[in-house]
């Protein structure tokens, strides 16, 4: 049976300290994916906070989870915990070898950096992060949504609503992405032009590059010490 035929079973990895939004957005599409089924999965089955404090259930813990089709791997500050579980990475390395797709949002690149999985992809990641890449062993692109393989890499945060269109598309088909779509009315007009580094007024970007400093600093040494140990 083909991938286009068969019941696909998808699931996200989720920690204390996520983006929800790495999740919650990418889920909104993924889960409508015709046959198919979305399940979330944590260190255990306790309930976590976001990052700002929204809490989240799992459906079961990540020991139980079957092999997967679609692994949905979110980040956010809490990503710096468990690119040193070497449970969690070993997770990761073997739902990568089963899956038909790999599907990271922002810094969640950085947890398959350090399970392995990013030697000799083009990848990318939050704007804040995306140099720390080249230390996996990835070549950078610079854009919303990154393919390579059966690899897809999000940008920042809200980028994984695209990404994720872009799994659906990819799995099902353009039409059944663009109903997704649709359905979701998922046609962005922001009001402001300061979505990205290049497009932000210069004081705005020098504001968030020193509020995010001390986060940038803490992920920059832990990519540090996996090329050590590397």
């Amino acid at each position: 049976m083909s991938i286009e035929d068969r019941h696909l079973k998808i699931g996200a990895l989720i920690f204390e300290g996520i983006d929800q939004i790495d999740l919650t957005g990418p889920f909104e599409i993924l889960s409508r994916i015709p046959n198919s089924s979305y399940k979330i999965y944590g260190l255990s089955k306790a309930p976590i906070r976001d990052t700002k404090g929204l809490l989240l259930t799992p459906d079961d813990s990540y020991d139980l989870a079957p092999l997967l089709d679609v692994l949905h791997v979110p980040g956010g500050p809490g990503q710096e915990e468990l690119m040193s579980n070497h449970s969690i990475l070993e997770f990761i390395r073997r739902q990568a070898d089963h899956a038909e797709m790999v599907f990271s949002v922002c810094t969640g690149a950085l947890i398959l950096g350090a399970a392995g999985l990013l030697r000799g992809k083009k990848a990318t990641t939050h704007w804040s992060a995306i140099e720390l890449l080249p230390l996996f062993g990835a070549e950078v692109i610079k854009k919303r949504v990154v393919v390579d393989g059966k690899f897809v890499f999000a940008a920042g945060v809200t980028a994984g609503i695209d990404g994720a269109l872009t799994v659906a598309s990819i799995l099902r088909g353009e039409k059944v992405a663009q109903s997704i779509q649709l359905a979701m009315e998922y046609s962005p007009e922001p009001p402001f032009n300061a979505g990205t580094p290049e497009t932000a007024p210069a004081q705005i970007l020098k504001d968030v590059q020193t509020g995010g400093m001390e986060l940038f600093e803490r992920r920059k040494k832990t990519a540090l010490q996996f090329l050590q140990k590397s």
